[in-house]
């Protein structure tokens, strides 16, 4: 077994395996992950909390440290893309069919079905609703995907090291990176990627047959989104053949103006000055409450506790689990830029973004139920986005619109996932070969197929909290061996020495 290719073949067994598992004992699979995932969520959910805020922290630190200044390249080095490119790169990279999926099913979730306050149906049950929406999907997820990707593109751009999660723990391990503790780290960094991206897949297919279902009364269905996924794969292993340059690049342009469309014709057609007096005051809101809500627990309140576990571990979780995949990719197209400018955009302009997407479609599904103009809460998750459409003009157009989108996002998140994996899995290769990508493809297609198969949305999401605890310890060696290299950088380069005055 060739050296360069150990961590490829021990990740393609172990996935295998779990593949096998869930299609000869789908049951037993599911009551496993099951009490697994509960026992994480029940034992480690304060250690999530405080893990996500340390790392926000550490990125609010940087933007406003002296060593923002040092440059991902040298110091001399000009950005590969323009600011314009490189925001839309990041914000394609870090969101997909997840933004799509929850736009109006989470804020209309905590709005009428289960408050994180308890104030359901009410005018402050609605502030909650978007005030927790924002805390989910701003800049502690950001910050996650941001300290990931700040790691790598500074130990490969400005040390010279490879692009894989191994190499950016040099300055703790020394050596050992290089043998089985590099391996083993670049192997569960695997792991977490192929669980994360392959939930994602599972979203999208679940959504898709919700809107074709919603649409033209097609069966919801395991096998509908068999074949959803099947005929899906198809189209991202073509996109992966033709390569990163044209695929991914085609796609996420594609994904951004879509996107954009569907945005702006909610905006438009949806409670316009609602949307944007929801939009001011939560941002107020998170603001002012960003620290409680970021170690709130709730140790003397079951069923509150429930709702954290379920929803906040849960996306805590998830942004671990794609903390290596989105973190390559944004390291890549990051190069030359300095670590102020790079932390104080990955935070901001993505969140920002997300914060009046939700604002817009959950504002909208939230306008029409407290108004009691329909009850879009009674539909499954991955129906309410259409039936939001279905009481606004041109209904049909923004729910095809959508469909498209999750179908783009889906290819484009699957196809990016096998590039990377690919990188990871030939030892930071940047050129990783087609039977590498397409082996890649597959398997996380199958993952999605069996995830749906042994437990639906409930298994993708235990799935994902068990994959996220081993490499949420790797982000924090990560963050510290961070930490220590600037460290010793800046007292090389005189970076925030006091000089003594005269007296």
């Amino acid at each position: 077994m060739k050296q360069s290719y150990l961590v490829f073949y021990i990740s393609i067994i172990i996935i295998s395996l779990l593949v096998l598992t869930g299609i000869i004992i789908p049951s037993t699979l599911e009551e496993v992950t099951s009490t697994i995932q509960a026992f994480i969520s029940d034992a480690f959910g304060w250690y999530y909390l405080i893990l996500v805020s340390i790392i926000l922290v550490i990125c609010l630190y940087l933007v406003f440290s002296p060593v923002g200044r040092i440059k991902l390249g040298r110091q001399d080095e000009q950005p590969e893309f323009s600011r314009p490119t490189w925001i839309a790169m990041l914000f394609s990279a870090g969101m997909g069919i997840g933004l799509v999926f929850y736009g109006t099913s989470e804020p209309l979730s905590h709005y009428a079905i289960n408050s994180p306050t308890g104030e359901v149906g009410t005018n402050q049950g609605i502030k909650d609703a978007l005030r927790f929406t924002f805390f989910h999907w701003g800049i502690h997820a950001w910050s996650i995907y941001g300290i990931v990707a700040l790691a790598i593109a500074y130990f490969h751009f400005r040390h010279n090291k490879l692009s894989l999660i191994s190499a950016t723990l040099e300055p703790i391990f020394g050596d050992k990176v290089n043998g089985i503790t590099g391996k083993s780290i670049d192997i569960f960094s695997v792991l977490a990627t192929v669980l994360g991206v392959a939930t994602s897949l599972g979203f999208g297919a679940v959504q898709i047959n919700g809107g074709l279902a919603y649409l033209f009364q097609l069966s919801k269905s395991f096998e509908m989104q068999f074949i959803i996924i099947a005929t899906v794969t198809v189209l991202f292993l073509i996109s992966a053949w033709s390569g990163l340059g044209k695929g991914i690049k085609i796609l996420s342009n594609t994904n951004m103006i879509l996107a954009g469309a569907l945005l702006l014709l909610m905006f438009i057609f949806g409670p316009t000055l609602f949307i944007l007096h929801l939009f001011t005051d939560t941002i107020g809101g998170y603001i002012q409450s960003l620290p409680q809500m970021s170690f709130r627990i709730a140790p003397l309140n079951e069923e509150i506790r429930g709702w954290i576990t379920g929803w906040t571990i849960f996306y805590w979780a998830w942004w671990i689990a794609w903390a290596p995949f989105v973190g390559i990719f944004i390291a890549r197209v990051s190069r030359g830029r300095s670590i102020r400018e790079f932390v104080f955009f990955v935070l901001l302009i993505p969140s920002v973004i997300v914060f009046l997407w939700f604002s817009t479609f959950g504002g909208s599904a939230i306008a029409l139920e407290h108004n009691g103009i329909a009850q879009i809460s009674n539909l499954s998750a991955e129906e309410t986005l259409f039936g939001v459409f279905s009481h606004y003009p041109l209904p049909l157009v923004t729910s095809i619109t959508a469909i498209v989108l999750i179908c783009s996002f889906f290819i484009t998140s699957a196809d990016s996932g096998t590039y990377v994996l690919g990188m990871m899995t030939t030892n930071g290769s940047h050129t990783p070969g087609n039977k590498i990508k397409f082996t890649w493809g597959i398997l996380l297609s199958s993952i999605a197929v069996v995830l749906l198969y042994t437990g639906g949305l409930r298994a993708l999401q235990n799935m994902l909290i068990i994959a996220a605890l081993p490499f949420s310890v790797i982000i924090a060696m990560m963050t510290i061996s961070l930490l220590k290299s600037l460290q010793a950088e800046a007292k090389e380069l005189g970076i925030g020495r006091i000089k003594k005055r005269k007296l």
